[in-house]
This record gives C-alpha cells, structure tokens and sequence, in this order.
C-alpha cells in the first residue's frame, strides 16, 4: 500500500511503531523494520553512546530505514542529533516540537523530520518551520496525552497542514488504518499494539497485565509526573493518587538521582533540562521535579519487570489486545485486514 508517508520514508507498509523509552530498542525496532513499517529507537532513556550503539545494532540486523526519537528540550540534543546524522539514520522523530534550526540542520543532512503533536497549531508550526511529516496523537494515546480525541484532532490537522499526517492513539488494526487513510492520514503509528508483541522485550508477567486489563482499566493520571499521563490503572497509581505534595516530591528526588546514575548526565545537564522542560511546557519547578519519576517508574515495570513498582504507560487500545504476535504477523494481519475493509467499500 503507497502513502505519502511510504514514498517518504521508504517503507512497505503506513504503519510507525512509535519510540516507546525501555520498549523501543534494537530487538524491536528490528523487527518492525523487517516487516515493512518504520521502527523507531527511543533515545531518551539512552546515553549519547547507548544511543550510537542501538543505531549500530540495528543496522547490522536491516537494511530496511528506521528512525530515532529525540527530546528536542533535552541538553544533549544536538549530539544526538550529531549521531543520527553520521550513523546514516532516515528518520528523526520527536516528542515535543524541535526548534526551526534542529529541523534544518537535520533537513540539510537527508534526514526526514516527523515531530509528533498534540494540537493543531503546533502542526502548523512545524509544518510552516519545514518539518516532513507530523505524527498527530489524539487523547487515547498512552503516555503524556491531551484531552481531544484523535477523531477530532486528527481532521483538523489534515486541513492545516500540506505534509503528512500520521495518524496515532487508538490504533491497533487494519479497520483503524482504513479510517485513519478516509480522514486523509498518510498512515497510523502505534506503541501499545508493538510493545504487545513477542518481539518487544517487555517482561512476560508485565504483558500479561497488559493483556489482562479492560478498557476501563486505562486512566490518565497526573499524579506521576506532574502532566496527563495515560497508563493502566494500578494499586501503584491509586497510591500515587492518595499521596501527598511532600512525598511525591521525596519520591521524584530519589528517581532524580537513580536515573541521573542510568543516564550518566549530571545534576547541572538535569538542572539545564528541567529549565528547558518548564519554559517549554510553562510548568511549576513542582512539576519539573515530578518528571524525573517518569524514566525510573517506566523501567521498574518495563525492565525489571516490577510492575507493582513501577507504572505501565498504556493506550485505551490495550483493553480490545487480546494476543501477542510477532512484529511481522502484526504488520501482514493489519494489511491484510486493510486490504479486506477497503475492498468490502468498493462500489459493486
């Protein structure tokens, strides 16, 4: 099936498998990019050398294209981007909105530019800064999200913008990837469906509690980091929930400190970012200190494989999973069923 989005990248199939931290990694994005869609590393929870590292692997495994996501807002930015760029990857994607100067320095060096947004003007910031693509997540999706459906939100930036829309939040088959393509999305991206895949390295006991659950088991809190935070609904996030202002901040100072030692940055690169992340977002310092529980809370679940430590970002997709099939049966089933659904709409 060509899309813009195919003709730009140079994938088989519209589907992106989005840049998940402690889920998206060489096994997966692999994987993904085997089947035909575009796998994309996320970078954020690696260091600058982690990150080369994970960009090598994968090339020694494919020779498919793949993308790596950025933290525009974080310190290190540009060496990251320094990386994407001597390493050959196609596609740089982002979480928040990269500055004009970002998307050209990677512009001139070949590389596709895909922020993902959450609202229609800052697609039409991006688009108008020379952005390639767009990745519009509406409110279904998991992790930090808005509150406007991606049936609404989605619409709206396709008749902003003149680049390509991908379409993400509430995706998971072959019948969504058809609407997604009527609403005049170039293709789909999803997390929650690869991170329920047997290629993802996600801990068996954490994917059958993602199997486990119901639609109505998918809250958004901002009791983690401070932000909307789509996940599953846990005894962990009831007691963030009931927690207090000083403990929760207790708590963000101690996952501060772990994941300093993880990343390798130090207290004043954190300080650095956290300014970059409050002027970017118009937080409280509150706020700023809250985000540093978001990596630490992922990895417990997403690594170790503790769930009743750490917290399971999540999709509103994950109550209608029931499976776990490889990134390739995914990829096939989805088309397939595409195929099917446009085929049943042709006029007889």
């Amino acid at each position: 099936m060509e899309t813009p989005l195919t003709r730009l990248v140079g994938v088989r199939h519209p589907i992106v498998q989005t840049g998940m931290g402690w889920v998206a990694g060489p096994r997966l994005v692999t994987a993904t990019a085997e089947a035909g869609a575009l796998g994309i590393l996320a970078s954020a929870t690696m260091t600058v050398g982690q990150l080369r590292s994970a960009v090598r692997e994968v090339k020694t495994r494919t020779a498919a294209p793949f993308g790596v996501n950025l933290r525009a807002d974080a310190g290190d930015a540009r060496e990251r981007v320094r990386v994407i760029v001597e390493e050959g990857v196609r596609v740089a994607s982002f979480a928040l909105a990269p500055s004009k100067e970002l998307i050209a320095e990677l512009k001139d060096a070949g590389v596709v530019v895909i922020p993902s947004i959450g609202a229609r003007r800052h697609a039409e910031k991006v688009a108008a800064w020379g952005a390639d693509a767009v990745i519009v997540q509406g409110g279904e999706g998991g992790g930090h999200t808005g509150d406007v459906a991606t049936t609404v939100l989605l619409p709206q930036v396709v008749d902003a913008v003149d680049i390509p829309v991908v379409a993400a939040g509430g995706f998971y088959d072959g019948r969504g990837l058809v609407a997604a393509l009527a609403y005049g999305a170039a293709g789909v991206a999803m997390g929650t469906r690869f991170l329920l895949t047997s290629d993802s390295t996600v801990p068996d006991a954490v994917k059958a509690r993602y199997l486990a659950a119901s639609v109505k088991d998918v809250t958004v809190t901002t009791r983690v980091d401070g932000l909307p935070h789509r996940m599953l609904r846990t005894e962990l996030v009831a007691d963030l929930e009931r927690s207090g202002r000083i403990a929760s901040l207790a708590r963000a100072v101690r996952h501060a400190a772990a994941f300093r030692g993880i990343s390798g940055m130090g207290w004043r690169q954190m300080a650095r970012d956290g300014l970059a992340m409050r002027h970017g977002k118009d937080l409280t310092w509150s706020q700023v200190l809250l985000a540093a529980n978001t990596p630490m809370m992922l990895k417990s679940a997403m690594v170790d494989g503790r769930p009743e430590l750490g917290v399971m970002a999540s999709g509103q997709i994950a109550g209608l999973i029931e499976d776990l099939p490889s990134c390739a049966e995914l990829v096939a089933r989805v088309m397939a069923e595409a195929g099917e659904v446009a085929e049943r709409l042709r006029p007889t």
